[in-house]
């Protein structure tokens, strides 16, 4: 490794070289290991110009938050679709969320040239700004490029809405996010459908059950559609993109509201 090396990695950057990115990226997380093993001084180096490009490179990166609880115990919850969505966007773009940063798990790459970041808070549900406000801190991000995931008990089991901004509506994790974002609620969300608690069911216990049947395979096929309506936001843009799919899921709310999950 030389620095003509390094001024390749740089350009490549600077540039918008997406396959060149990627090359610089997989070497930082290990994943081309011979020269990182031997040259540890410059593995170190690597990682701070891939942070600091990640922070100042054209076009500006894309954070996307799920939220969630950790641990065996809430996987497969309702409460816990913020979680499954973002697994599904990083599976369906190949990328790995092996680290923890700012306490979440998290992971980077780029879709079709747009760096974007993926975290889920490890904080549990009713903390998550205290992961994701420092976050979007180190990378210097406005708050119109962070995208929550979230469940929604406003939406049939398995609708999606893509919101600009909004307030809490007595979710507690984004309570957390726009405390940690001194207040301010003007970030974009992607609200995920799972309906209401049946009879006189507790919410608590409600959100904290897992999906039947009927259920599990509506969020199945949200998933689906959520992650490609994020890769058409990093394409196409906020505003555009959630257009067009609002306009898609209306229809989709209209069939499924009255149905019994």
């Amino acid at each position: 490794m030389n620095s003509k090396l390094l001024e390749k990695f740089q350009f490549s950057f600077k540039n918008g070289k997406n396959s060149s990115r990627t090359q610089v990226w997989n070497l930082i997380s290990n994943r081309t290991l011979p020269l990182a093993r031997k040259e540890p001084k410059m593995n170190e180096m690597l990682r701070r110009i891939c942070r600091r490009n990640f922070c100042t490179c054209s076009p500006r990166p894309w954070l996307f938050v799920g939220l969630g609880n950790p641990g065996d115990k809430y996987r497969g919850t309702r409460h816990n679709v913020g979680f499954e969505m973002l697994d599904a966007f990083a599976n369906s773009q190949g990328i790995h969320m092996e680290t923890v940063h700012c306490k979440a798990m998290f992971g980077k790459g780029f879709v079709n040239g747009i760096p974007v970041l993926l975290a889920k808070p490890l904080t549990y549900m009713n903390l998550s700004g205290e992961s994701i406000g420092p976050l979007a801190a180190y990378y210097k991000l406005p708050l119109n490029r962070v995208v929550v995931f979230h469940d929604d008990m406003d939406l049939p089991c398995g609708v999606l809405r893509l919101y600009p901004k909004g307030g809490h509506n007595r979710h507690n994790g984004l309570k957390s996010v726009i405390y940690h974002f001194r207040g301010n609620g003007e970030f974009p969300r992607l609200r995920i459908g799972i309906g209401r608690p049946p009879g006189q069911m507790d919410p608590k216990a409600f959100m904290l059950q897992k999906f039947n049947v009927t259920a599990r395979e509506r969020i199945d096929a949200a998933l689906l559609e959520g992650a490609h309506a994020l890769e058409q936001v990093l394409s196409k843009g906020f505003s555009e993109s959630s257009n067009c799919f609002n306009t898609t899921q209306k229809y989709k709310h209209i069939r499924l509201q009255t149905l019994p999950t």
